[in-house]
């Protein structure tokens, strides 16, 4: 199993963990709420047989007065209501709001509107009690959840929303360090070796010089392709030397960038592959060859070793006019990649060969984005026909809109 794929188990495993504890809070909870619930019911039944009670000895003070005393013991919200729909009594509501009478006085006030918006809330919440007032008429009995309960609904989706937030800046945070972790080991490495290959490449160039003197082999075709590895072998240090610092871009014509690269490639590849370039050969971009040489060797190498026989891998570069900006498609005929794998093929260490590290892909999404401000993406992929990466640069050509008049 590749780290990436370790790394997604992982995730998957902590994502799995943090829904189950979050259910058994949002669940636990909800038992402490239904049984709230049962209590705040029972409550409001005795206090409904209590006012029938009342109803019934309303002349004897004394039973009225142990009466009156378990009714005001209730803490509930409750409103009983006429046969008119008038308010006849209430208890448990905001008493700077209930002052009948009473326009302003020491802060409190009569809010009329209040005692609407108490009874809709109340009738929404739990069907009223009926029970026979003194009159003889029928009243009806209103009550809503307390503020404790109605918290306790909400408690924990509070809980939850303030451990998701927690959970995420924590995951920002080491995110962030993470990535400042990775960047400082593939500059470390980059470096160290450029400053390794330094040494043996002057070593090989001092050695051609002297088999071309001692053999007389100026002319050779061996000798130059020797020389033309060594070269390259001179880009790819400097390529390595780069990583870390801020490369200098300057305007190129892509079409010749990538013309100049693909005929060094196709000579170190399978002569069953088919190597096409087409599209806008006029469009400039602003590059830093030696890193987009490596975005392209990249790609190629992928697209190489997706074609198991023979294929071909087309290069078609594209103005889009309107957004200034230059597409690069890289399509072969490969095996392709699903789906589900478009952005897994550039983290780090993804890889579907043996002997890979995969990193290659990795890489080129950093110089892309990080040094040339631009986008690579998986464009399409099918299995068994092909896949077709796409590179978004910025023109470096400003186009003023043309006039009609």
């Amino acid at each position: 199993m590749n780290p990436y794929e370790k790394k997604r188990r992982w995730k998957f495993f902590l994502l799995f963990f943090a829904i189950v504890i979050g259910t058994a809070s949002v669940l636990y909870s909800d038992f402490f709420v239904k049984k709230m619930e049962r209590e705040e019911r029972m409550q409001f039944q005795l206090y409904v047989k209590v006012t029938e009670k009342t109803m019934a000895m309303y002349d004897d003070e004394n039973t009225t007065d142990l009466i009156d005393l378990i009714r005001t013991n209730t803490k509930l919200p409750i409103m009983i209501i006429g046969a008119e729909g008038n308010i006849l009594t209430y208890q448990g509501l905001d008493s700077t709001k209930t002052n009948y009478g009473l326009q302003k006085k020491d802060g409190l006030t009569y809010d009329p509107a209040y005692f609407v918006r108490e009874l809709k809330i109340m009738k929404e919440q739990h069907p009223p009690t009926p029970i026979i007032g003194l009159d003889g008429s029928r009243w009806y009995i209103y009550y809503k959840d307390s503020p404790t309960l109605t918290q306790l609904r909400y408690f924990p989706y509070i809980q939850l929303g303030v451990i998701g937030l927690f959970l995420l800046t924590a995951y920002v945070a080491f995110s962030s360090a993470r990535k400042a972790e990775q960047d400082q080991v593939w500059v470390g490495m980059a470096k160290e070796t450029a400053h390794q290959l330094g040494t043996p490449i002057s070593s090989l160039m001092a050695w051609v010089e002297l088999m071309k003197s001692r053999f007389n082999a100026e002319d050779d075709p061996l000798i130059a392709e020797m020389e033309n590895d060594i070269k390259r072998l001179e880009v790819i240090t400097d390529r390595f030397s780069k990583i870390g610092s801020k490369p200098m871009v300057e305007d190129h014509v892509v079409y010749t960038v990538i013309y100049n690269f693909v005929e060094y490639f196709k000579l170190r590849t399978s002569d069953k592959i088919i190597f096409t370039i087409t599209g806008d050969e006029q469009v400039r971009a602003l590059l830093n060859v030696p890193l987009f040489d490596w975005v392209i060797e990249n790609l190629l190498k992928n697209a190489a070793n997706a074609i198991e026989n023979e294929g071909s891998i087309i290069i078609n570069i594209i103005e889009n006019l309107t957004k200034e900006e230059v597409f690069i498609d890289v399509t072969d005929t490969g095996r392709g990649i699903a789906r589900s794998k478009f952005d897994a093929v550039f983290q780090p260490g993804y890889t579907t060969r043996k002997r890979g590290w995969g990193l290659g892909l990795s890489l080129t999404k950093r110089i892309i984005e990080n040094y040339h401000n631009g986008q690579i993406f998986v464009k399409d992929s099918e299995m068994e026909k092909g896949t077709t990466f796409r590179i978004i640069l910025k023109s470096s050509i400003t186009y003023e809109p043309t006039s009609n008049t």
